[in-house]
């Protein structure tokens, strides 16, 4: 039934009917031709041509839609590897964050300690300062006593040799001593 509608399409369409004498004929050269284009089109239905042509179309169209699917589970993959990164990314920033936290709270932890450590310092310097200052005084002091010591006893000598005599000399060694006899025994 569809050769039939395929012949009578080309046979209506054809440019035979334009010529002039039997149609019919041999010595038809329109005819001669619609024959043997009607025998070519007879012979590729014969070895199936439509249907490997067919067949080739649909293989291509298969090989096409695998393609295609390949492509789609592809972009699915790219993406899921993609979201992978994004969410390892943010992971990794918020790790950062948290370093960068982490180092700022000891950075300020250490400052509060070189502080602390920094006063503590400077008492101790003060302090020592406060005890250098004191021992420097106490040693001045000491120092102005015996001076003043040397020069009294040095006044006083000189005033009892003045007013003393001889034998009263001599009579304070004696008695000093016997002050130091009477205090050894």
């Amino acid at each position: 039934m569809r050769k039939l509608a395929i012949l009578l399409a080309l046979t209506a369409a054809s440019p035979a009917f334009a010529a002039s004498g039997p149609f019919f004929s041999l010595h038809n050269t329109n005819f001669i031709v619609l024959m043997a284009f009607i025998l070519f089109i007879l012979v590729l239905m014969k070895f199936k041509v439509p249907g490997m042509l067919g067949g080739m179309l649909d293989k291509r169209s298969e090989g096409i839609q695998s393609e295609l699917d390949e492509a789609r589970a592809l972009r699915e993959e790219a993406q899921t590897i993609l979201a992978s990164y994004e969410r390892k990314q943010k992971e990794v920033q918020e790790q950062a964050d948290r370093i960068v936290e982490h180092a700022k709270s000891e950075a300020a932890t250490a400052a509060e300690l070189a502080k602390e450590d920094l006063k503590s310092s400077i008492a101790r310097r003060l302090a020592a300062a406060e005890d250098q200052i004191k021992s420097a005084q106490d040693g001045a002091v000491k120092e102005v006593r015996d001076q003043a010591i040397t020069i009294a006893i040095g006044a006083a000598k000189d005033v009892i040799a003045k007013q003393m005599t001889a034998a009263q000399g001599n009579k304070l060694i004696e008695d000093a001593i016997a002050d130091v006899d009477a205090k050894l025994h």
